[in-house]
């Protein structure tokens, strides 16, 4: 029987619409919207559309975008610069820097550079700390986009086997320690990995997030297991081999359609909670 298609697209439409409630109230009580500052570096195409399209999401929920663009050749200290005079507004609710930016830039130095308190895309490693130690903070998006997507599907993670190949710092590393804190039991792989088949036929729930075009076999897949597949490569392709994966998985995600969607939801939830807290802060 072929896997259930896991709708990413329809559960973040869910949330998005509580978004917006949520975002209408605050507007009534606070006397403005909450405000998501966006800074782009350079002229990647890419990265360019999806500004573009978190921009309309947030026009759709009633947050209100703030787009700071800056040249290629801008340095690191200049970039931090602008990140501070961000992180110190306090007509701006969330900082959200896109990636990747240019080579020449630290990218780590300007992810620090943000308030913790604005970190709604969840890139610092105060963030990272928050999710590893399940302390207050902002989830990095798509991380925790996919944790919302297995609760919408009912997976249960408590004593499951996930393995997550990729360990980047914004999307492998941060959903294992998710996943680690719901009690799942955690493999990470990555290039250095050896038998990652057999690695990944041991998985009740593997996630693939390693930018590599159907890198991950249909074959490899444990029958009944859940497969999300974190990966979007040219031509609409995953990092999983989706024809093969879905004869054998229980649940599956679409690419696109499955975490993406739930990645820009997460997001806008998050800076809605940032305005809640500067607003009321605890």
């Amino acid at each position: 029987m072929p896997a259930q298609i896991m709708d990413g697209t329809a559960v973040a439409e869910s949330l998005l619409d509580a978004t917006a409630a949520g975002a209408l109230d605050f507007e009534a009580r606070a006397g403005r919207s909450p405000r998501l500052a966006t800074v782009l570096v350079g002229d990647d195409p890419a990265s360019h559309t999806y500004v573009r399209m978190k921009r309309t999401r947030c026009a759709r929920v009633g947050i209100e975008s703030r787009s700071i663009e800056l040249p290629a050749h801008t340095t690191t200290a200049e970039l931090v610069a602008e990140i501070n005079v961000l992180s110190d507004d306090p007509t701006v609710d969330g900082i959200l820097l896109q990636h990747p930016v240019p080579a020449h830039v630290d990218e780590r130095a300007a992810f620090e550079a943000i308030s913790p308190a604005k970190d709604v895309d969840g890139v610092t490693m105060h963030s990272f700390a928050a999710m590893s130690f399940a302390e207050r903070g902002f989830h990095s998006c798509t991380p925790g986009g996919i944790l919302r997507l297995l609760d919408a599907y009912e997976v249960d993670l408590a004593g499951a086997h996930a393995v997550v190949v990729g360990r980047s710092p914004i999307l492998g590393k941060p959903v294992g320690m998710l996943l680690l804190g719901r009690d799942a039991t955690l493999t990470y792989c990555h290039s250095r990995t050896t038998d990652l088949a057999g690695q990944v036929r041991q998985a009740d729930i593997v996630i693939a997030a390693v930018g590599k075009p159907e890198l991950i076999r249909g074959d490899w897949i444990k029958p009944g297991a859940v497969v999300i597949d974190a990966g979007y490569n040219p031509g609409n392709v995953g990092d999983v081999d989706h024809t093969g994966a879905s004869e054998r998985a229980r649940l599956i995600t679409p690419v696109p359609g499955g975490v993406g969607p739930m990645t820009i939801a997460v997001l806008l939830e998050q800076t809605l909670q940032a305005a809640e807290a500067s607003h009321h802060p605890a």
